[in-house]
């Protein structure tokens, strides 16, 4: 668990809180572009890391998601921190919080897929662009971003 004075980060430990944590998930990620909830979630989810950022009245703020594609590899996804809460260091304590549960499952490389208003965010925490990436619903442009860890 990473602990602020201000929130804290851990899984989600009950079906209320994955409700909360794939709730969040849609209305940033996915809402905004009119996509259907149940659009958060893919065939990775109960094989996949969790974390989830909580205010101290217990609210979740913040999400992201950890999945091994293979014994050394694993990807990023589904990172969302609510607009009032964004560049208060809950991006920078999820992303600490699934690198250090990589490393514990042997994970070396992190791979993930930044839209382009989130590479600078990734940058500054040592992920490098490895090539171009995707475009979203027709309008939310990729980068391929990688990270090797310790």
């Amino acid at each position: 668990m990473v602990l602020n004075a201000m929130f804290k980060v851990r899984a989600p430990e009950s079906s209320a809180e994955f409700s909360g944590y794939y709730d969040l998930r849609w209305r940033i990620l996915r809402a905004p572009w009119q996509q259907p909830r149940g659009s958060e979630r893919d065939a990775h989810e109960e094989n996949a890391i969790h974390a989830m950022a909580l205010n101290e009245d217990g609210r979740i703020i913040g999400v992201a998601r950890l999945h091994q594609i293979n014994g050394a590899t694993a990807q990023l996804r589904y990172m969302a921190v609510e607009e009032q809460w964004q560049q208060s260091g809950i991006g920078n304590a999820l992303l600490r919080y699934l690198e250090e549960h990589a490393r514990e499952h042997g994970i070396r490389l992190i791979k993930l897929n930044a839209r382009e208003n989130s590479v600078a965010f990734y940058r500054k925490r040592g992920y490098q662009v490895t090539g171009p990436g995707h475009l979203l619903y027709g309008e939310i442009q990729h980068q391929k971003m990688q990270k090797k860890l310790d």
